[in-house]
C-alpha cells in the first residue's frame, strides 16, 4: 500500500466546556493556545504534516468553531474542513468520514486524531503513528494506547494480551475496553502491566471501517449510506437533513467495543496528554518551588499549586 493512501482526520467537534472561562462558543478549546503559542489544532496539524500532507488532511468540526480553523490551517483545502450540522458524538463523525474517504480513494487508509492532544517527544510520535498506518493496511481497527504513567480515573483503559512489551510498535489483539475506573480499580490496572491508556488516536482502513459500521450499528451505516459523494452539489443538503438523524454515541461503544478485529499498539511514552482539564495543563507546565504554573508573568504569595493564565 502506497503512502499516497494516507489519510489524516482531525476530529475537532468539542466544545471544550472544561476550559470555561477561557473556553467560549466560538472559541473552543481546540483553537486555543492552552500549551504553547499556537493553539492545540494547528498543533495537531503540525505533528501529522510530516506523515500526510494538507492535501490529505480532513477536519470535522462544528460550525461555530469552522471559521477559527479555517483560519488557523490555511494550508488544508477549505472544502475538506467541514462542520457537522449537528453534534452526535464519535461514530457518526467516523462513519461519516470514512464515507467520505472511501468516495475519494477506495483504498483511503485514515488516521483519526483528536484536536485536543499535547505530544512532546515528535520522533516518538511519528515512529508509532507510521506503525499504526501500516498495522491498518491489514484491515484491522487499529487503537493507539499509551503506557500509563500513573493510575488515573479519568482515562478509558484498554486491555491487551498479558506478558504485552511497552513500547513496541508491534500491534497485538484487543482485549477489551474499558471505561475510566474507580481509583482502585486503575491503580490494578497499572500494576498489571497489559492495561493501557485509550489515546482515542484510533487507524483504519476506510472501507474496513464502513464495513464494520455496517454490522455493529446498521443506523447510522444506512443514514450515512445514504449521502451523495462529497462532490456532489447534492452533499450539503444532504448532510443537513439527514446526519442529525444518526443516534447519539461514541465509537468506542458502537463498534470498538463490539467489533472482533481490533488491535491495539501498545506505544510506550512520547508525551502524550489529552488536555482535558486546566489541571492537566498546570501538569504540563513548568511549575516553581511552590507548585505554581503559569502563562505569562505571575508573582505569587503565598500561594502553592496554583495555575494562572494571563495570556
Amino acid at each position: 500500500m502506497s503512502e499516497k493512501n494516507r489519510f489524516a482526520l482531525i476530529m475537532a467537534g468539542g466544545r471544550g466546556t472544561r476550559f470555561w472561562p477561557r473556553s467560549r462558543k466560538r472559541h473552543a478549546k481546540q483553537v486555543l493556545s492552552v500549551f504553547g503559542d499556537t493553539s492545540l489544532i494547528r498543533q495537531t496539524f503540525d505533528r501529522v504534516a510530516p506523515l500526510v500532507p494538507a492535501e490529505r488532511t480532513w477536519v470535522l468540526t462544528n460550525g461555530d468553531s469552522l471559521p477559527a480553523i479555517l483560519e488557523q490551517l490555511p494550508e488544508v483545502p477549505a472544502a475538506q474542513i467541514i462542520a457537522e450540522p449537528a453534534q452526535r458524538n464519535t461514530a457518526p463523525c467516523n462513519a461519516l468520514a470514512a464515507h467520505i474517504l472511501c468516495s475519494v480513494d477506495p483504498d483511503a487508509i485514515v488516521g483519526v486524531l483528536p484536536a485536543d492532544h499535547v505530544v512532546t517527544d515528535q520522533p516518538a510520535f511519528e515512529r508509532v503513528i507510521s506503525a499504526a498506518y501500516q498495522a491498518a493496511e491489514g484491515g484491522d481497527l487499529i487503537v493507539v494506547g499509551i503506557q500509563p504513567r500513573w493510575a488515573d480515573e479519568g482515562y478509558g483503559y484498554i486491555e491487551l494480551p498479558e506478558a504485552v512489551t511497552a513500547g513496541s510498535l508491534e500491534p497485538v489483539k484487543v482485549r477489551s475496553f474499558r471505561e475510566k475506573p474507580a481509583r482502585d480499580v486503575a491503580e490494578r490496572y497499572v500494576a498489571a502491566g497489559n492495561y493501557f491508556w485509550n489515546s482515542g488516536m484510533f487507524f483504519w482502513r476506510a472501507s474496513s471501517f464502513l464495513e464494520a459500521v455496517r454490522k455493529h450499528d446498521p443506523q447510522i451505516a444506512t443514514i450515512i449510506a445514504s449521502l451523495p459523494p462529497i462532490t456532489s452539489d447534492a452533499f450539503p443538503s444532504a448532510l443537513a437533513e439527514t446526519y442529525p438523524l444518526c443516534r447519539d454515541i461514541s465509537v468506542d461503544y458502537a463498534i470498538y467495543e463490539r467489533a472482533t478485529n481490533v488491535s491495539g499498539i501498545p506505544a510506550g511514552n512520547f508525551g502524550w496528554n489529552d488536555v482535558g482539564t486546566w489541571h492537566a495543563v498546570w501538569d504540563l507546565l513548568e511549575r516553581d518551588a511552590e507548585d505554581n504554573a503559569a502563562r505569562g508573568e505571575l508573582l505569587s504569595i503565598a500561594s502553592h499549586g496554583n495555575y494562572v493564565d494571563a495570556k
